[in-house]
């Protein structure tokens, strides 16, 4: 078990992904597996943008229980949708006005903020700046991989115009980050898309896998995709879901980038949380964690979900109008929906010598069978894997470089040092470093 507190402990943190605008957005991202959320309510007869916005006394209510449900003196909200510049800044200065009037003393309120860029522009880079936003910008990499699924409604790219923002943001010195959804395309370009983030200046980057189920026909109730688990093992995946082996390999390509020159100056989530995991310590990403279920959904009436990726029926806890945030948390529908992830291990997973960093990732993925024939296997295990083996070396002597208290950048130099050491090397000569193998099976592997 994780050395977190236990979710159904009345003191125990959580993180809401909160959709003020609900799935409406501005884009039309091929790829997109939120935008059919709009079935789920019944919006007839009403017009325009604000029939979805969460009202100001909704509003106000959730910001009051989100404060006072928090046990500790930082306090995150965190604002997606859709597409949450649709609401306006004007709607975000009330969101801090909220914010404000209701933060206890000895707390510090803050506020990440995802969007696709397309619509910020300079007084929206001043709100940021103005009241400390952490910004996410979703970028898929350079122009003909970014702007292979990130259309807007009349089908164009939308590169230049998210470029324009992170540029926009970086003048006004507001921090942000990058998100980009790897998919089949950009996955084959590892390193193009690693260098393009980092070289437009972002320093914290996340990746995050494309798996999305294709079933013939939607299974679930108002014309939704059925939740993962419940369609049938023998699906496919969407044509531009990510490979199993080509996640590994894209995952190899940026690590194997990454290590030359960027270790402890680029922060890709991802790295940092294995790392973590090889030297013992709990995950702070729910995929890797042996359980889940303290990050949740809200839309914009306020109806609250088990997980930003189980926005079904099923999986709804409530209402904040009618229950308090910590007690849908802490409600046993919640704790079994955590403890499944633990549970519902297949023996493959249990017996694998990597367990420990990956706890069978994200149970939207598992939706094949383990080699005994047993449901529940990770659509993404073997990519997992093929990134493990690859990285296994390094993150062991990162991990002996913290026992040490030494900074794991110092992984740049030790290797630049073994790179000068084995240069010239044949790959079936004596590796030099005394094993008795030859070069190509010792340090000259890929990855060494």
């Amino acid at each position: 078990m994780s050395g977190s507190p236990s979710l159904s402990s009345p003191g125990a943190p959580f993180h809401i992904m909160t959709k003020p605008i609900g799935p409406i957005c501005n884009l039309d991202c091929e790829y997109c597996f939120y935008l059919e959320k709009e079935e789920l309510y019944d919006k007839s007869g009403q017009a325009g943008k604000s029939k979805w916005a969460m009202d100001e006394a909704l509003l106000e209510h959730y910001i009051r229980d989100y404060i006072a449900s928090q046990p500790t003196a930082e306090i995150t909200f965190a604002w997606q949708g859709g597409e949450p510049t649709l609401l306006g800044v004007e709607y975000f200065e009330r969101v801090v006005e909220l914010q404000d009037w209701y933060c206890p003393e000895g707390k510090t309120i803050h506020n990440a903020f995802q969007t696709n860029g397309t619509l910020v522009d300079e007084a929206w880079a001043e709100f940021f700046r103005d009241h400390g936003f952490l910004v996410g910008l979703s970028i898929d990499g350079p122009r003909e991989l970014h702007d292979r699924y990130r259309v807007d409604k009349g089908g164009k790219g939308t590169f230049d115009k998210v470029v324009a923002a992170a540029e926009l943001l970086k003048r006004y010195n507001v921090e942000f980050n990058t998100l980009t959804v790897v998919n089949r395309a950009n996955a084959k370009h590892p390193r193009e898309v690693y260098r393009f983030l980092r070289d437009i200046g972002s320093g914290f980057i996340q990746f995050i896998p494309l798996v999305e189920r294709a079933p013939e026909q939607p299974s679930g109730p108002h014309s939704l995709k059925g939740p993962p688990q419940t369609e049938g093992l023998d699906g496919v995946v969407s044509p531009w879901s990510v490979g199993s082996q080509q996640w590994g390999d894209f995952l190899s390509g940026v690590w194997d980038e990454w290590i030359k020159a960027d270790v402890g100056r680029v922060y890709v989530n991802l790295f940092d949380v294995q790392l973590g995991l090889w030297a013992g310590m709990p995950s702070s990403m729910c995929v890797f964690a042996e359980e889940c279920g303290s990050a949740v959904a809200m839309e914009h009436n306020g109806d609250l979900y088990s997980c930003d990726h189980y926005v079904y029926p099923a999986y709804r806890l409530g209402n904040i109008q009618e229950r308090s945030l910590g007690d849908m948390l802490r409600s046993e529908q919640q704790q079994a929906f955590g403890r499944d992830k633990r549970t519902s291990l297949p023996g493959q997973c249990q017996r694998c010598e990597y367990r420990f960093a990956c706890h069978g990732e994200c149970p939207k993925h598992r939706f094949l069978h383990d080699e005994q024939g047993e449901p529940g296997l990770n659509y993404l295990c073997q990519g997992y894997l093929k990134f493990f083996r690859h990285v296994e070396g390094d993150m062991r002597r990162m991990v002996d470089l913290l026992r040490q208290q030494q900074p794991p950048a110092m992984i740049m130099q030790i290797k630049a040092e073994e790179r000068n050491r084995f240069r010239g090397v044949g790959p079936n000569e004596p590796c030099p470093c005394g094993s008795g193998r030859k070069f190509k099976r010792c340090h000259g592997r890929p990855g060494c």
